[in-house]
């Protein structure tokens, strides 16, 4: 093999996925024109764009032909922070109730239970 033959991805591969890019986006904006609520647009958003960043990552940033190796090395970290992000998230109501409940004039009144004691 000499120099000046190099090994290249047909553009075929590069059209289709840009063309598919397209049709998903489409997709994607057909949710707000056919001005859809609640949990089915956000999942649908969601799921269009992670369709759209694996297709852009995959053929694009040339990840389908790198090793399983760096393919983890660089896809893994991005996983664990949405782990630890959605973790915050969950743990949020109760921080933010606990700080409404101590640091604000709340109505809440604690209900003492003693059993067999009058007052």
């Amino acid at each position: 093999m000499s120099g000046s033959e190099q090994n290249q991805h047909p553009l075929s591969i590069y059209y289709s996925v840009w063309i598919l890019l397209f049709v998903v986006s489409g997709f994607s904006y057909a949710v707000d024109y056919f001005q859809l609520q609640g949990t089915l647009r956000w999942t649908l958003i969601l799921v269009f764009m992670f369709v759209k960043a694996y297709f852009i990552t995959a053929i694009f940033m040339h990840m389908t032909w790198e090793r399983k190796a760096l393919q983890l090395a660089i896809l893994l970290p991005p996983v664990f922070v949405v782990i630890f992000i959605g973790l915050m998230a969950i743990e949020s109501d109760y921080t933010f109730l606990t700080r409404v409940e101590f640091f604000t004039e709340s109505d809440f009144v604690p209900v003492y239970h003693n059993s067999g004691a009058e007052h």
